[in-house]
Order: structure tokens, then sequence, then C-alpha cells
């Protein structure tokens, strides 16, 4: 570290209050001590200890001086066994439960970035429901968890989340793709692909309707996010998802996402958790700020 010995020179005569005993201890010549210190004190331009007849005191200004060298030299500790942590990723696996739309768009291009970095570490991708996924993290068998509406548990922290409000997603060549925004209204005539009752986002657009006065019957019914992305990708079918659901999609042109009026859908909080109180492994962490920075350029 730049000028490391200067500071660990400050530290000691400061902790013994006498250059001499540091010398001893730090196994450097008393003279080679003193005279880092006085270059210093002339840098600047303040007398960091007052010599006294028997040893050094520090000044107002070796006090400061103190305090910034041994938060230098803490950090300092923490960034060298970092590195020596980055040097042991020989092996490893981290896994990561999420729900199917996020394992087929952000989860395994944040993967594929990681991995490209760090070829001998392995990611699993678990597609599981909200409930296995909580289970699994809170349980151990899985390091991350990551998923639309999870419940507020003592177990679980959480690391990021962002409430993403659910909007129609359509083909690019669909009529309505080239509104900013539009009234839940105008999806009315159009094919609608609704989750099932088996996904929490079904209750979220159902009551939508009802809430905006419209009964409407959907076209289609599925359980499976990627079976309402490419419906709406290969008609006039209006699917109602995030945009992290079709992150992908629309950066290849593939679908579009309209937002809807007024926050018509309730909250879809999207939240990337681990289980409380348990120190990540570095892999695991690292990966976490991976899908992180790949969901905070999701939203930009």
């Amino acid at each position: 570290m730049l000028h490391s010995r200067v500071l660990r020179y400050i530290d000691e005569v400061a902790r013994l209050g006498s250059i001499r005993a540091a010398g001893e201890r730090l196994n450097v010549a008393p003279s080679a001590i003193n005279k880092h210190v006085l270059q210093l004190e002339e840098a600047i331009g303040e007398p960091l200890f007052e010599r006294l007849p028997r040893g050094l005191r520090l000044t107002p200004a070796g006090e400061i001086l103190l305090a910034h060298v041994r938060r230098t030299i803490k950090e300092y500790s923490q960034v060298e066994a970092e590195i020596r942590d980055i040097k042991t990723l020989q092996s490893g696996e981290v896994i990561i439960a999420t729900m199917n739309g996020l394992a087929g768009g952000i989860v395994p291009k944040a993967a594929a970035s990681f991995c490209a970095r760090h070829p001998r570490l392995k990611i699993s991708i678990r597609v599981m429901f909200v409930r296995d996924i909580v289970q699994a993290v809170i349980d151990g068998e899985a390091d991350l968890g990551l998923a639309f509406n999870l419940p507020v548990m003592p177990q679980i922290e959480t690391l990021w989340k962002l409430d993403t409000r659910l909007g129609a997603v359509v083909s690019p060549e669909h009529p309505l793709a080239g509104m900013e925004t539009l009234p839940l209204s105008f999806c009315e005539p159009y094919p609608l692909i609704f989750a099932d009752k088996s996904m929490l986002i079904h209750g979220i657009v159902a009551d939508a309707f009802s809430e905006a006065g419209l009964a409407v019957e959907p076209a289609f019914l599925t359980n499976s996010i990627e079976a309402m992305k490419c419906l709406a990708a290969s008609g006039d079918g209006i699917a109602f998802l995030s945009k992290f659901d079709i992150a992908e999609e629309q950066r290849n042109g593939l679908l579009t996402y309209v937002q809807i009026r007024d926050r018509t859908f309730g909250k879809n909080v999207l939240s990337l958790v681990q289980r409380e109180k348990r120190g990540r492994a570095l892999a695991a962490s690292m990966f976490a700020d991976e899908i992180m920075r790949a969901l905070r350029a999701a939203v930009e």
C-alpha cells in the first residue's frame, strides 16, 4: 500500500509513545522512523508529536492524522482479505431460486456475464413458486432468491427491491404498441392473456379489471410466463407482465411494454433476498452484486 510503512510508523509511535520502542517493535532503525515522522510533519506543516522528557505525545494535528491512519490501515486489511478471497475462487456453486419469467431473461444473462469472468464457479438457477423460493432460502438450499411479491419474513433479508408495476405486453406490430400509456379499457377488445389462478399476478390483473368495471374473459390462461410471452409475440393478444419479465424480448425487439394509466394495477414488488443473519460466501455476494447491476440497468 502507498505509504504503508509510514502509516505503521505513526501508529506504533502513537501507541508506544516512543520512537525507539516503535523501532524495536517493527524491527526498524529508530533514526529511519524519526526521519519519516519529521518529513511528514514538514509536509503537513504541523507537529504531530510533542517531544516530552519521557516520550512523545500526540498534538491535536497528530490526533486527527492518527484517526485517518487507523481507518486506512483497517480498510486496507479488509481489501487484502477480499483480494485473498478472490484468489481462492477456484471452484464452488451459487444457487439462485427464481420464477420462470426471470429465469428466462435477467437471471441467465447475469449468470453468463458472471461466469465469463469466473469460469471455475457454477451458477445453478432453480425455477420455483414463490412459497418454495422462500423456503429454499430459509432452509439454506438456495443462496439467493429473486421473485415478485415475496412475503416479509423475519428469516429473510432483502438485498434489493423495486415496485415493478405490471403493464400491457404486446408485439411491436400490435395496434397499441406505439402508445406511451393506455387506459385499461383499451385492452378489452383484444385477446387477453392471463396468468392462471396458481400465480399471484392473476389476482392483481383480475382485480384491476374488476375495479375498472370491465367484465372480461381471458382468451388464454397459463401458469407459464414463457407461454404468455410467446402468445403475445405471435398475435394481437395482450399479456400483463412487468418490464423485468420481458427485458430480453424487449431488447431484441420481440415484445413491447406499455404502461397502464393511473397505476391501475396493484403493487408488484420484485425482491432479491438471502437468509437473515447468514453471512454470504464471497461467490454468492459477488453474484448478488451482478444481479443487482442487471436489475438496475433494466430500469434505466
